[in-house]
């Protein structure tokens, strides 16, 4: 009896449904822009937020899978949102993003509760998809 699926479909891939996504930063330009690009590559963002506040109530409200914090959020410090995010919705992974390369910012988040960081430079939803296929289940 035939199984009805497609050859090479691979059921083993965690994310093979669309992420649910909530993009922190306080450039509303980059919000933006980050958001066409995610969506237009698979990804579902179910929401936006500029600022600590507006991110906590944004994951209480949607449930993403994948929360991408900025390190700087203006005078907000992202490293701490990522503590916050974690205690109030503990299933969300975490990803920081800056414009600031990997090297720069090595020691900033050892012990942050993240599953990574990404470059914005170096932003889709490819690379975001490979950072949570990394996390021990």
């Amino acid at each position: 009896m035939a199984s009805g699926i497609a050859p090479g479909v691979a059921f083993s891939q965690p994310w093979f449904v669309s992420l649910r996504c909530l993009i922190v930063d306080d450039s509303e330009e980059f919000l933006a822009s980050a958001a066409r690009l995610l969506t237009s590559q698979g990804l579902d963002v179910v929401a936006v937020a500029t600022n600590g506040d507006q991110a906590v109530e944004q994951a209480s409200l949607h449930g993403p899978d994948v929360a991408l914090v900025d390190l700087e959020l203006g005078e907000e410090d992202g490293i701490a949102l990522t503590r916050v995010l974690e205690s109030r919705a503990p299933s969300i992974h975490i990803v920081l993003i800056s414009s600031y390369q990997r090297d720069d910012i090595r020691d900033l988040v050892v012990g942050a509760p993240v599953v990574g960081f990404l470059p914005k430079s170096h932003l889709g939803a490819d690379a975001i998809r490979d950072l949570l296929d990394s996390v021990p289940r």
